[in-house]
């Protein structure tokens, strides 16, 4: 009897249609009663309208976040619940830190290359605002057998004493901090701007560009396409609120410090906290034009690394981009347009001055000469985190979109991407036009 030949691990392009995001708001705003999932409805919601794709034709949902809720931790499958989408939709949500929403992205483009699937919803999100207080060890130890019903009345004066002084069981304020080093992201970003000789001025200019180029990306109706409304409890919401087009760098100068007393790093020149959603539908080639779709762009390569913590916590983007152009087969040179992810200004800065660097292309990737200097006019042309936000889950998936939709709407070729993650990790992806 003749074996069917397997269509598995089969090769197929997965190419970018369309991203959809919510607006970016600041944290404990406008969004203040929307969790993770909530803005996750909303963008795959508004995305499934604006392309009226039929719901019985989506394979998946991947999904990325860093705050998942406790007690609904797949916010994939709960969209696929919340929307009504057919029970065939699975969902399956991953988290790496800022690089979640693009970390999604490239899962779904995978499995589509592999033929594991045709249409994909690829997106993350994130809700500061609805950060879990977590209660110390001791009130958790404490309070365990009265949570479970395992408590004789004896044992609730037993608990009481156990919980003293009550200063030990108060809640304590989240910070992102590194479990391997206790240092918090913004020490970390002094620590690279000491070590790399990023001045203040140069963090401060930096951001000044950001927020310029972010209002004027806004003022002309750049995001337009990208941007769905939102009705929140006060009101409609429908546009970013971080953007500041008025800023300068006299304003950016007189702020102060936040980690360090003789420090760089200021709250104007580091991305604030901020909650929003971001969703991109992927197909196989083929596949969309079946429907009738135009693709707006495709993915040549992608790359993650891992550096370590201790070191440069945010330089990963030096070491993945220059892997992900390797991988493409391309240089730095040959990308129309760069977009790095933007947690700091010192972080962003310390890793152009890496990828121009001759000594550190020799110590740390093996290189005779430096990966290249970045044309400025050519480099996170519509802003980023620092302007825009930063919902930690949703940024890469916005980075996808805008991208894509700058490939497709200018004509230019190529795009190459940079995020930074906690944990010591970088991620980079190259996407190339579609005709």
């Amino acid at each position: 009897m003749a074996r069917k030949k397997s269509s598995w691990g089969k090769k197929q392009r997965a190419v970018i249609v369309t991203g959809v995001r919510t607006p970016f708001v600041k944290a404990f705003g406008k969004f203040l009663e929307l969790d993770s999932i909530d803005l996750a409805d909303i963008a795959v919601k508004s995305l499934l309208e604006r392309t009226d794709l039929p719901h019985e034709e989506l394979d998946s949902i991947v999904w990325g976040g860093v705050i998942l809720p406790s007690l609904a931790p797949n916010i994939a499958r709960e969209v696929a619940l919340d929307l009504r989408l057919p029970a065939s939709v699975e969902g399956m949500t991953c988290t790496r830190a800022c690089a979640s929403g693009l970390q999604a992205v490239t899962l779904a483009a995978a499995a589509i290359e592999r033929g594991e699937a045709d249409v994909v919803i690829a997106g993350g999100s994130d809700s500061t605002s609805n950060a879990p207080l977590n209660l110390p060890q001791k009130a958790v130890h404490a309070l365990a057998p009265l949570a479970f019903g395992k408590a004789t009345p004896g044992d609730y004066l037993g608990v009481l004493s156990q919980m003293m002084p009550i200063t030990d069981i108060l809640p304590k304020m989240p910070k992102i901090a590194e479990r391997t080093t206790g240092e918090v992201m913004g020490e970390s970003a002094e620590s690279m701007a000491r070590r790399n000789e990023i001045t203040r001025q140069a963090q401060d200019h930096f951001a000044e560009r950001s927020h310029h180029r972010a209002a004027a990306a806004i003022a002309s109706g750049r995001f337009d396409d990208e941007v769905t409304a939102v009705e929140a409890s006060g009101g409609w919401v429908y546009a970013d609120n971080i953007v500041r087009g008025d800023t300068t760098f006299e304003k950016l100068s007189k702020l102060r410090p936040v980690f360090a007393k003789d420090g760089t790093v200021t709250a104007g020149n580091a991305s604030p906290l901020t909650d929003g959603a971001a969703a991109v539908l992927l197909m196989s080639e083929e596949k969309a034009r079946a429907l009738g779709y135009k693709p707006l762009a495709a993915f040549r390569s992608w790359a993650y690394v891992g550096v370590d913590p201790a070191d440069q916590l945010l330089i990963g983007p030096a070491l993945a981009m220059p892997k992900a152009l390797d991988r493409a087969g391309m240089e730095l040179k040959d990308m129309s347009v760069v977009d790095m992810h933007e947690a700091f200004a010192a972080q962003v800065l310390s890793v152009t001055k890496a990828l121009a660097s001759k000594g550190f292309a020799e110590m740390r990737l093996g290189r005779s000469q430096p990966v290249g200097e970045i044309d400025e006019d050519n480099f996170n042309i519509y802003g980023g985190s620092l302007s825009i936000g930063h919902p930690f889950g949703a940024t890469g998936a916005r980075m996808v979109t805008t991208m894509a939709n700058e490939l497709a709407s200018t004509g230019k070729e190529t795009a190459l991407l940079g995020i930074c993650a906690a944990g010591g990790l970088g991620a980079a992806a190259v996407l190339e036009a579609v005709d």
